[in-house]
């Protein structure tokens, strides 16, 4: 049967018809989609874990139990689940493992758009790069088949186009596999345990596997030879061959590879052969040409290829063949400048709202919903560098304004999802190291960023079940942390005095800013504690000065008409935080249904 699928979706769809039994992930974009759909199917267990090294392990956990595994991440969440990963890769496989780290070249989404080939090569493990949906369903298939022939954990290797471009997929039926009996205690030691005297002689195994896999690639059919009798050959990968496609049609030679680790080299040198000039066609990094150069074979690559951003045909078509390639064409004047903004009725943007006005404080900000708060016109961060780094970097930035003499206060601000990631470390260490960090948990009860998937926080699991909700205050009591508020803050009475009340301490502390995200659908939980959004708010143009202080909110839903002077509030994305209410120095701005409590302006 064949069904239209993103790439998420076939790469869901295949995990679960190769017969896996147990499936993990944290979610990032471009990656967020795959284990939301595999939890869909009640025939395995599908999980989100805190982090991708949690989701990592956890994976590993069910392949050394004898089932099948697998764990999904963006590329930057393969960094923090490098540990776990680069030491299975020494000690082969039980049940068959692969993951996916789905990379975002261009930074749609990212703070960086690192080339996570290069992990497949550092760990000397198995890679395969699809090129469209069909290839994420057919490849994941075939990684297990791999990794169980091979002894080898696979990695699958998506980019954001590939994730989230739809194209047709010819399903199959799933696979049923058997989990398959552990080991006794002294096997696992000799295959898992990771002391010396069982990595010396997994590391020695590491490299004769090598010779298997290099087979495995060059009689690969995800490896193959588009041959249209030109002299012009390419050999490309990924999202780079739609490209390319795109661009010859059947004007060059194209070797299309799937199986990218190990690189199938005598397969590329038999098809350098046959043509008289090679191009090598990959994004970011040059993987692929650094190897082929190294065996010895010409190619051209980098020297016309951009390392840097996304490729496109256009990109291609200049730089192969000098010419321009006209797709739709949009005239820059039509273009509106959009910068990335909080949702209308946001809770971050409350607390930044009254955050952005201490002017003597420096704000280590997170990588989330959050980061947009650096934006104008809030402008609440200095720094953004990780997920959960927010605590850890400000507590050495305080440490060292302490030795200056600095008197400015740090304030470490992170999401509810991210504190339980990486950033609850952070908190651990500011208490035990003793700095006197603000540390803010912006709690709106999901995972917002990413697509509003569950964490330890929300109290249900990846596939719906209730399950045990972590709370943020106990954890922070539990690390020591003896001086911790709560607050709405759409109150901003209670912000500002939580923040007043933090700044004068002299030891660390907690605010919890603690409302659901705007677009969340409330659970009964919340709506016992926060009440429905049943409010809009507009502004009595009669009252309003004209101050513009409503729009240096930054809430989109207000707009400030510059013919007659005056605000007011688009009703289709109000969701009745009453921020612009209490910011109003005249109060023009009042709930639909209710009176206004300003007094109406002398008219001219």
């Amino acid at each position: 049967m064949k069904e239209l699928l993103t790439g998420n979706e076939a790469l869901a769809r295949g995990v679960i018809d190769a017969g896996v039994h147990f499936a993990s992930a944290y979610p990032g974009t471009p990656s967020s989609e795959i284990l939301k759909n595999i939890a869909l199917d009640d025939r395995l267990v599908a999980e989100w874990a805190p982090n991708e090294k949690v989701a990592m392990e956890s994976a590993i956990g069910a392949s050394i139990a004898g089932g099948r595994a697998f764990a999904s991440m963006k590329h930057v969440g393969l960094n923090v689940a490098a540990d776990p990963f680069m030491t299975y890769a020494y000690m082969g496989v039980h049940g068959g493992f692969a993951f996916v780290s789905a990379d975002d070249p261009g930074q749609h989404s990212s703070q960086n758009e690192q080339d996570n080939r290069n992990f497949a090569k550092f760990g000397k493990v198995a890679m395969l790069e699809p090129s469209d949906s069909q290839e994420c369903y057919d490849m994941i298939r075939e990684a297990y088949e791999l990794s169980e022939e091979l002894n080898t954990i696979v990695m699958v290797r998506s980019t954001t186009r590939i994730s989230h471009a739809k194209s047709l997929v010819e399903t199959r039926d799933r696979k049923e596999v058997a989990i398959k009996p552990m080991w006794d205690r002294a096997t696992n030691m000799k295959h898992f345990g990771s002391a010396p005297s069982s990595s010396k002689p997994n590391r020695r195994l590491l490299d004769a596997r090598q010779g298997e896999m290099l087979a495995a690639a060059e009689k690969s059919p995800f490896n193959f030879v588009e041959d249209n009798g030109s002299e012009i050959g390419i050999v490309t990968s990924g999202a780079a061959y739609n490209y390319v496609k795109e661009v010859f049609g059947d004007k060059a030679n194209i070797l299309k590879l799937g199986f990218t680790c190990p690189l199938p080299i005598e397969k590329i040198r038999a098809f350098a052969g046959t043509v008289k000039k090679l191009y090598v066609v990959e994004e970011l990094d040059p993987y692929m040409e650094e190897q082929i150069k190294a065996a010895g074979i010409e190619c051209i690559g980098k020297e016309v290829i951009p390392a840097v951003d996304e490729l496109n045909p256009g990109i291609i078509a200049k730089a192969l063949l000098g010419q321009e390639h006209k797709g739709v064409q949009i005239d820059p004047k039509d273009l509106i400048p959009r910068p990335p903004t909080m949702c209308a009725g946001c809770p971050h943007r409350s607390f930044f709202y009254a955050l952005g006005k201490r002017k003597d404080c420096y704000i280590s900000n997170d990588i989330g919903c959050y980061t947009l708060g650096g934006y104008e016109p809030l402008f609440c961060l200095d720094s953004g560098i990780c997920m959960g780094s927010a605590t850890a970097v400000g507590h050495g930035v305080a440490k060292v304004l302490a030795q200056s003499g600095e008197k400015k206060r740090v304030v470490a601000v992170m999401g509810d999802s991210t504190f339980f990631a990486t950033g609850m470390n952070g908190l651990e260490n500011s208490l035990y190291n003793g700095s006197n960090l603000i540390t803010v948990v912006l709690d709106n009860r999901i995972t917002a960023m990413t697509g509003h998937q569950e964490n330890p926080g929300s109290g249900f699991t990846a596939q719906g079940e209730v399950s045990h909700m972590v709370s943020v205050e106990d954890v922070a009591r539990a690390f020591g942390c003896e001086q911790i508020r709560t607050i709405n803050p759409h109150d901003q009475e209670a912000t500002n005095a939580a923040l007043d009340w933090a700044f004068d301490l002299s030891e660390p502390c907690v605010i919890i800013s603690r409302y659901p995200c705007a677009l969340k659908k409330y659970t009964e939980a919340d709506l016992e504690e926060f009440g429905p959004l049943d409010r809009r708010f507009t502004v009595n143009q009669d009252v309003c000065i004209g101050c513009k202080k409503c729009t240096r909110t930054g809430c989109p839903a207000i707009i400030f008409q510059t013919d007659i002077k005056k605000s007011s509030i688009d009703q289709n994305q109000c969701l009745g935080c009453s921020l612009c209410s209490q910011v109003c120095p005249v109060k023009a701005i009042h709930a639909v249904g209710e009176p206004c409590l300003g007094k109406e302006t002398q008219k001219k």
